[in-house]
């Protein structure tokens, strides 16, 4: 639904993560809001995860509270009516006779890194790309263990990402010494982003690079050099109309030492935490320019914003055209 600040829908097509694997347990069943709609995730059994829409089509019954896993299906909390992986109803306890019309949506989601993700699309499409398997996310012998990071954020995924394109903001935002170049390449879904940062250590500059891959706007992976080789997999959930579910999951690549990993490893997770809470108020009280007016120097915005139109209905920006000033 467009909102004041975005004239366009909150709700841009593609894969977005809805838990981490180990917080879904064979059995358990988790309420979600995502998308601006209400959701049940479960996970069956034999350890199939699932994810439906969340009320009851007989009584609307909230499946997510008090509904129970059987086997492979989900039964209801008020009237015990049972739903399959698909979302049909496969049984009524008190008759044999099930209407036709008994279903519920199922969700397309998929485990990749320790995620579980879902595909989103108001036009109703299938998906259209798969989520990679980073090297990284697996490997804890090269690399730390994830180092997590949680914020809900008032902003659209379409302002959040399009930081990574935005070469001044590193200087004058955040404070980086230089401004850095920023080259964008688009393949189809993916983004990548490649920039020059330097940086300033008690020990004197250093230099260093960052590569962002972004796979639509759901999720990101950012490889940063220099002082400490860390990746960064993010993630950024639409839950209502204003606000996004940000999961910052960080690794360090392991150096000489644990103690010496761990403090060079933290000091640099806590630049880039104090980073996004320097961005979080502008995200939040900020509005999308239609167009913008750019300056020589800026990144490659127009670039990025060509991109972004793949993940919103056809026509969407058809007159949001840019315009630069040099």
């Amino acid at each position: 639904m467009p909102s004041p600040r975005w004239p366009f829908t909150h709700n841009p097509k593609g894969w977005f993560m809805i838990s981490y694997s180990e917080d879904l347990e064979p059995g358990d069943v988790i309420p979600l809001h995502v998308f601006e709609q209400d959701l049940v995730l479960y996970r069956t059994e034999s350890g199939r995860p699932v994810l439906l829409d969340a009320f009851c089509p007989h009584l609307g019954a909230h499946l997510g509270h008090g509904g129970k896993v059987e086997g492979e299906e989900l039964r209801c909390p008020f009237h015990a009516w049972k739903f399959n992986c698909d979302g049909q109803c496969s049984e009524i306890p008190y008759t044999e006779k099930i209407p036709p019309k008994a279903k519920i949506r199922p969700w397309e989601i998929v485990e990749r890194n320790g995620m579980i993700f879902a595909w989103n699309d108001e036009e109703g499409s299938a998906p259209e790309w798969e989520i990679p398997e980073f090297e990284e996310a697996s490997d804890t012998e090269a690399w730390t263990e994830f180092e997590r990071r949680r914020w809900q954020i008032r902003t659209h995924n379409i302002e959040m990402a399009e930081n990574a394109v935005d070469s001044a903001h590193f200087k004058y935002l955040h404070g980086t010494r230089n401004m850095p170049q920023s080259q964008a390449e688009v393949n189809g879904h993916i983004l990548r982003v490649f920039s020059d940062a330097g940086m300033t250590t008690p020990q004197g500059n250093v230099d260093g690079s960052i590569e962002s891959m972004s796979y639509g706007f759901g999720l990101s992976v950012v490889r940063f050099s220099g002082i400490v080789d860390t990746f960064l997999l993010s993630t950024m959930t639409p839950t209502d109309s204003e606000t996004i579910d940000v999961r910052f999951n960080f690794k360090v690549k392991r150096l000489a030492g644990a103690d010496i990993t761990r403090g060079v490893g933290k000091a640099f997770i806590n630049e880039i935490t104090r980073q996004l809470e320097q961005d979080r108020p502008i995200w939040e009280n900020k509005r999308w320019v239609k167009p913008p007016i750019l300056a020589e120097g800026d990144g490659p915005i127009g670039v990025y914003r060509k991109w972004c139109k793949q993940f919103f209905p056809e026509g969407t920006f058809d007159k949001l055209e840019m315009r630069v000033h040099a």
